[in-house]
């Protein structure tokens, strides 16, 4: 099928280079011109395990990369919105990105039938939205057309389309993997043809064509109304995020009366009704999605007279989960003014470049506002160049230079190569051994062998 992707950021780019190497005709197209340039010169903007392979493999086969909306409007069965919905400083999604290729879509079509699909995370109702910019667009074509005396494209209430709403369940780090082997895919649609042609799209990965375990059955396609899909992917990412903020403030809890949260999780976990995923104690949720999705829900619900008691609990709750993490440090090493604190993992979770809403951009802030120097090392902020938000930390080039005259070290990020660190050398070249494994990561046993007087979350 020929499919246009608008938009080459996180998920625009995953979800088009992902629908090239199942066997599409792929284009994305973006406004970016350096970026673009810099994808067709085979430059990844992220860091994605798999993303570059893919890319590399289907560039000039079945994926290319553009500028130009106009023709591959025209040319595509299926467009893709994915384009960025960030957070507005009260926490709304800022939908202007959406709304201006909305137009620009709707500026482009003819009478031939396509499916537009909102893959960018929008607010509920926002389908609708979407199809009344569309036809703004083609309205405001044929008007222009129309003063210059020449024959519109075609009258707003002739096009020739439907809008769905598709949203994606992708995990930074894990994104390709996802995509291939998904729990399910939701569209939400009430035209048949538009659904029809979803499952044709989406066919090869439904039958697990390229899934890691191609014994299991067909991958659920669930299919609701636009504002229900549209409210799946909100409420998803709203009920991990609460999941993960209950377990940090039962962490909290076992601090006080001396259990180990590592165990109560597991015991947990074990119950088919909770399951063992994101019962993990540590520092809070960041990134991209959790934070911005939570508060769009509050937002959304406010909107409509409700007050989300729960969700503002699970904000609340992470947002004091980060300085709880000072406060272990306070206890330990008293007053921070003067003390060296080095943080290991800088990006909001592992295999990621990803620094969003980080944890530890938190934890260098109220560091360095208590008067400690901050020092951190991470392995692929370190090797990028990256450093923005970051004109207040050292970035070390590895972990001994990192430990060298720290008084403290915070595990920020689960790493792998953390798990083999070389502990007994970099206790030796710190001032106090002092390890806060923030995330429960580390063998608590082998770091203390090692010299290091360990601090844990809920232990």
């Amino acid at each position: 099928m020929r499919v246009t992707v608008v938009g080459t950021g996180y998920v625009g780019l995953v979800t088009g280079a992902c629908l090239a190497e199942i066997g599409h005709q792929v284009v994305c197209v973006d406004n970016n011109e350096s970026k673009i340039e810099a994808l067709n010169k085979g430059h990844i903007p992220i860091y994605e395990p798999g993303l570059e392979d893919i890319v590399r493999r289907c560039s000039g086969q079945t994926l290319s990369f553009t500028t130009d909306l106009g023709p591959n409007v025209r040319s595509a069965e299926v467009i893709f919105i994915a384009v960025g919905t960030p957070s507005t400083p009260t926490g709304e999604a800022d939908l202007r990105y959406v709304e201006a290729v909305a137009k620009g879509i709707g500026q482009h079509l003819d009478g031939q039938y396509r499916v537009i699909v909102n893959k960018s995370t929008v607010p509920i109702g926002s389908g609708d939205w979407v199809q009344m910019l569309m036809l703004d667009g083609a309205a405001q074509i044929a008007d222009q057309q129309a003063v210059a005396a020449g024959a519109p494209i075609a009258k707003p209430d002739a096009l020739n389309f439907d809008v769905v709403s598709n949203p994606e369940f992708l995990r930074e780090g894990t994104a390709v993997w996802d995509t291939f082997n998904p729990d399910r895919i939701v569209v939400g649609s009430g035209s048949a043809q538009a659904v029809e042609l979803m499952q044709r799209l989406y066919r090869p990965i439904l039958d697990r064509e390229f899934a890691e375990d191609k014994t299991l059955g067909p991958v659920p396609f669930v299919v609701t109304d636009l504002s229900s899909a549209e409210m799946i992917k909100y409420a998803a990412n709203a009920f991990l995020a609460t999941k993960i903020s209950f377990i940090n403030e039962v962490a909290n809890i076992c601090e006080r009366v001396g259990a180990d949260i590592t165990q109560v999780s597991r015991g947990m976990g074990l119950d088919s009704r909770i399951g063992t995923k994101f019962l993990n104690a540590g520092l809070g949720w960041g990134g991209s999605c959790f934070p911005k999705d939570v508060s769009a829900l509050v937002h959304t619900a406010a909107d409509y007279g409700y007050d989300t008691k729960i969700l503002k609990a699970a904000i609340e709750v992470n947002v004091s989960q980060r300085n709880h993490i000072i406060e272990r440090l306070q206890q330990e090493l008293k007053v921070l003014k003067g003390k060296t604190i080095g943080l290991l993992g800088l990006t909001f979770k592992p295999d990621t470049d990803d620094m969003r809403d980080a944890p530890s951009l938190t934890l260098i802030h109220q560091l360095s506002k208590l008067g400690a120097k901050v020092k951190a090392y991470d392995p692929i902020v370190s090797a990028s160049g990256i450093r923005e938000g970051l004109s207040d930390v050292l970035v070390e080039t590895d972990a001994l230079r990192l430990a060298q005259g720290c008084d403290a070290l915070v595990l920020v990020t689960e790493w792998k190569e953390f798990q083999s660190l070389d502990l007994e050398s970099m206790a030796t070249l710190m001032s106090r051994p002092v390890l806060v494994d923030a995330r429960n990561f580390l063998n608590r046993d082998a770091v203390s062998k090692a010299g290091f007087f360990y601090i844990g979350v809920g232990r």
